[in-house]
């Protein structure tokens, strides 16, 4: 808990303030990225750039936040996720505050914001293999928007995009080589800067055996460390029979396994269930493949997760939290 007074200012339309109490709950800017899911970085520019957000400051300048800022931060991100671009939202929000009766109108996922001039600009990054333009553009789109939303509205698309651009002959298995090392290179390093600064349950996080392909898992990970996750994560291609062990050692409150469409075996069900009865944390599986195989998944007592991350990161959630 903190408190602060806030300073004298112009009064923003947007932003009522009224004196704290002295009971009033303030919280840091790393609690407010972990509740929310936005990083520190996005939360100071949507408060620069575009007044969405006034935090009180300490003595120190350190930013606190408010639970009426913390729930604009969640009525953005609502906005962010029916299309608004960010650079829209405050007017969306005023609007909202009059009262006005139109709702804001959902855009088709191909043109929502910016994400379709994002994905034509790194598409001609790639193809030009100029990856300090591509590196340019996905830092302006983690700056302004949250990690979970560039993955699902940017990296996810693009990934699709380059698939059926080879599949196509447009493109080329160079121009998706050429991506598919730019982005496990970019995860990586900011995996291991975030994985330093977490302290939540901790997840035990691995590719099903046969699973060769961990951009998808390191894209959850990333999304799990802004929740306050502690992550262990072991890779692309894990064998079930190491797991109990490495469970064990590291002291895990979960395991989380991701596997594509083509990671699916005819023995799944029955490893996977042997697995389970090994270890005595819960095994969630994520992915294609759980979103196809779920029965057989629920069979063997694993809980499916789909591949929606911000669901499957409230699965899990509920899963660890503590019973009544």
């Amino acid at each position: 808990m903190y408190s602060s007074k806030i300073g004298a200012g112009e009064p923003d339309p947007l932003i009522q303030e009224s004196a704290p109490t002295r009971d009033q709950e303030l919280f840091p800017i790393r609690t407010v990225s972990s509740l929310t899911g936005v990083n520190s970085v996005t939360l100071r520019a949507w408060e620069r750039r575009y007044g969405l957000i006034r935090p009180q400051r300490t003595p120190k300048g350190h930013r606190l936040y408010s639970r009426a800022d913390i729930q604009r931060i969640e009525q953005v991100l609502g906005l962010l996720d029916r299309g608004v671009s960010i650079g829209q939202a405050r007017a969306a929000l005023e609007s909202q505050q009059r009262g006005d009766e139109a709702p804001t109108p959902a855009v088709p996922r191909r043109d929502r914001g910016p994400w379709g001039g994002y994905i034509e600009r790194m598409i001609e990054a790639v193809g030009a293999f100029d990856e300090k333009t591509l590196n340019t553009i996905y830092n302006e789109a983690l700056s302004l928007y949250p990690v979970e939303l560039v993955t699902s509205q940017l990296i996810v698309p693009l990934l699709e995009e380059l698939g059926r651009r080879w599949q196509s002959r447009e493109g080329s298995v160079a121009e998706e080589h050429f991506f598919s090392v730019f982005l496990r290179n970019k995860l990586g390093a900011r995996f291991h800067h975030m994985a330093l600064d977490t302290h939540g349950p901790k997840l035990l996080c691995a590719c099903m055996p046969t699973e060769n392909h961990e951009l998808a898992l390191l894209l959850f990970c990333l999304a799990a460390l802004t929740r306050n996750y502690r992550i262990v994560l072991l890779g692309a291609n894990m064998p079930f029979a190491d797991l109990p062990l490495a469970a064990r050692r590291s002291d895990s409150d979960a395991i989380v396994l991701a596997g594509s469409v083509g990671a699916y075996w005819p023995a799944l069900e029955d490893e996977l269930g042997a697995l389970v009865r090994r270890v005595r944390v819960p095994i969630l599986v994520g992915g294609h493949l759980a979103t196809l195989h779920r029965d057989a998944i629920t069979r063997a007592g694993a809980i499916p997760l789909g591949s929606d991350v911000p669901q499957a990161l409230r699965r899990i959630s509920e899963v660890l939290s503590p019973q009544d």
